[in-house]
């Protein structure tokens, strides 16, 4: 029951990751294991021998979900959130719209009577919505292959992807928004899409890119942790905003894809994917609380 909850729990990291919208992060917090996420990738880098064995073990278990997940996002999907975008999105908003209660209520603890902190919550949503209104309306391609792009690129693909990944393991801004933000949302999903494809090209910008989301974690992951451990119910306003903040950005996230469309309205919206949403949240809710009583 563990490993087909992790996997699930990997897959739907890697399908929100792909797309611009809601982050990975936000998945992990909505499932309930935002905190186990980021202590294994702390241990995995500062951790014991016992620790970093744990860590590894579980986010190897994360892992073949999320690469299951991003292969087929990249490979299959993509046509699918091209298409039917207004689905995918009233999905999202379905997971983010249902799955703040139960956060709350999980946490009551850490927001009962510490209204005061509410103001890190304002933050986490105005910053949401001013990075999301910053996103261009798709984007022009650039050439990554081997042999077309100089060492400014190479620099600016680097510091990119660190501060997208970031994003990705925060809740709320997606890092694929952000990347849309420096022009290489478009750019990076076609250097994988043609690398799947056996075009080895791209293989070195892949690794600029891979090692720019290594620095990223190993930066990021520290203070989360630090934060939800010191600062816990400041951090807990702070990711609520974040994922309220998501709402909006999920709304224009189709105004984001390689060919733009207008963002999500009442009319485009699809009551059935967003209560197929909350579904799938109450289900992963009562199958993690099946799978803790167990353990």
């Amino acid at each position: 029951m563990e490993n087909i909850l992790n996997f699930i729990r990997g897959f739907c990291m890697a399908l929100a990751d792909s797309v611009p919208g809601v982050s990975g992060g936000t998945i992990a917090f909505l499932l309930g294991f935002y905190d186990k996420f980021i202590t294994s990738l702390d241990h995995l880098i500062k951790g014991t021998k016992e620790e970093r064995i744990d860590a590894i073990i579980f986010l190897i278990k994360i892992g073949i979900g999320w690469v299951v997940g991003f292969i087929l996002a990249m490979l299959i999907l993509g046509s699918i959130f091209e298409k039917h975008i207004y689905n995918i999105s009233s999905l999202f908003l379905g997971f983010v719209v249902f799955a703040i209660p139960l956060i709350i209520i999980e946490e009551k603890a850490e927001f009962k009577g510490k209204y005061k902190n509410i103001i890190f919550a304002i933050i986490g949503l105005v910053l949401v919505i001013a990075i999301s209104s910053f996103s261009p309306a798709g984007g022009d391609s650039m050439n990554l292959a081997w042999g077309s792009f100089g060492m400014g690129t190479a620099i600016y693909v680097f510091i990119a992807a660190a501060i997208a990944i970031s994003a990705m393991v925060l809740p709320g801004i997606s890092g694929s928004t952000l990347l849309l933000i420096f022009g290489l949302y478009v750019p990076i999903v076609s250097a994988i899409k043609e690398f799947l494809h056996f075009d080895f090209s791209y293989f070195p910008i892949l690794c600029v890119f891979g090692l720019g989301i290594i620095v990223g974690i190993i930066t990021v992951i520290r203070l989360i942790k630090k934060a939800l451990e010191k600062y816990r119910s400041q951090t807990l306003y702070l990711i609520i905003g974040l994922m309220i903040g998501s709402l909006y950005a999920i709304v224009l996230g189709p105004t984001t894809l390689e060919v733009p469309q207008p963002a999500l309205t009442l009319k485009s919206f699809s009551l059935i994917f967003f209560l197929i949403g909350g579904v799938v949240i109450l289900g992963l809710q009562k199958l993690k609380t099946i799978s803790t009583k167990k353990d």
